[in-house]
């Protein structure tokens, strides 16, 4: 029987595998309440008849192979080690994940590849995180895209390889949802954000870098949909033609009704175009093992409080921490913090800090989450990265 099995073509072994996954598989539901810590931060704005879903986006999930305790930049001809190694999902997984964690209701679309990295990523993102996947796929014969990523100096590099995936036959529009989150890239709209705005869903958008160098909101026509930007601060100031992340904030709500900028160490400022409210919220400052994700992250945060109704301010304290929090790990998706993350540092600071000092002053920004954190446990640990991936189970 052994040998029988041991000789099986390889594409049975695949079907075998697969019909062992599906037959374990939790629905997302089931799934996600088993990851969700305690916290629903949406429970005082929840009603019947509410979307299903809390946050839908649609993107490309990648695996992630990150090295951390990197010396120096690897320089050319030479090879160096690392101190540590981590995989996990990445691409858009890294913002589906950090907004699961946060306890929101996740649906996510996405092309997964038709080989072993595909299936991990899959089975982290579902049973791992609670993610629906409902509208997602595999790709027969397609592989899955991967990065490298170095990091050091509280920086990182990145080397990625994949293709495209082949079109869906039917391309499925986005669900009933609160929100949604969507990356915009110069001269390319995407037919599903204004669809879903049309359908009263909050659309949250980043950016990133535009290689053209035009620097045109113009070339941004979904913006049109979006109820928050939130590009860093280079980026903002160069779409504004502004010398000051601040005044690019102001300066972008002339497009859409909330600007959001990040200023790295600085902390990040926002802009409310409806009612000219302001805000600002200074980093918190920690040592950083790996920045993959930070950004995603913080969107996470962001869009959480947004949903929960918190003023302008906390919303951008939560999403300063758990970016944060989440520096402070290292395997981008699965650096992500939950509640219980949130829980700890709040009640560790708030023992080794004197109420009556400067940075007891400083604290005070975050007491609103005195009033949301009692009661939140963690039954068991967070998924982390792990080195590699299938090791093979002894007897």
């Amino acid at each position: 029987m052994a040998g029988a099995t041991a000789g099986r073509p390889a594409q049975q072994e695949k079907q075998t595998r697969q019909a062992g996954r599906a037959a374990r598989r939790p629905g997302p539901e089931e799934a996600r309440q088993a990851t969700v810590e305690g916290r629903d931060p949406l429970a005082g704005v929840r009603a019947p008849g509410d979307p299903p879903v809390d946050v839908y986006l649609t993107g490309t999930v990648f695996l992630d192979i990150i090295f951390t305790g990197l010396d120096s930049a690897p320089v050319r001809g030479t090879e160096s080690w690392a101190r540590g190694m981590g995989s996990s999902p990445g691409g858009v997984a890294n913002m589906a994940t950090a907004l699961a964690r946060l306890g929101l209701r996740t649906s996510l679309a996405a092309a997964f590849g038709d080989d072993m990295y595909g299936e991990y990523c899959w089975e982290t993102l579902e049973r791992g995180e609670g993610i629906d996947l409902s509208l997602s796929r595999t790709v027969p014969g397609w592989h899955s895209p991967v990065t490298v990523s170095m990091a050091y100096e509280g920086e990182r590099t990145m080397v990625s390889h994949g293709h495209e995936a082949p079109a869906p036959e039917v391309l499925p529009g986005p669900p009933r949802a609160r929100s949604c989150v969507a990356s915009l890239s110069p001269g390319r709209p995407q037919a599903w954000v204004a669809e879903a705005a049309r359908a009263g869903s909050l659309v949250f958008a980043d950016t990133g870098w535009d290689e053209t160098g035009a620097w045109d909101l113009a070339a941004l026509p979904d913006l049109a949909h979006c109820e928050a930007f939130l590009p860093n601060a280079a980026e903002a100031m160069r779409y504004t033609r502004t010398g000051c992340p601040r005044a690019a904030a102001r300066a972008l709500t002339a497009t859409v009704p909330l600007a959001v900028v990040t200023m790295g160490a600085e902390g990040a400022y926002a802009a409310d175009g409806r009612t000219g409210e302001t805000a600002e919220v200074p980093a918190i400052l920690v040592e950083a093992l790996d920045t993959t994700g930070a950004g995603d992250v913080f969107m996470a945060g962001f869009v959480t409080g947004t949903l929960a109704g918190w003023p302008l301010a906390d919303r951008l304290a939560l999403a300063g921490l758990t970016a944060a929090l989440s520096v402070q790990e290292f395997g981008g998706s699965l650096s992500a913090p939950g509640w219980g993350e949130v829980a700890a540092w709040w009640q560790r600071v708030r023992e080794v800090t004197p109420a009556d000092g400067p940075l007891g002053a400083a604290l005070d920004r975050y007491a609103f989450l005195s009033g949301l954190l009692p009661g939140t446990t963690r039954p068991w640990p967070l998924r982390r990265a792990v080195p590699t991936l299938g090791f093979r189970t002894r007897p």
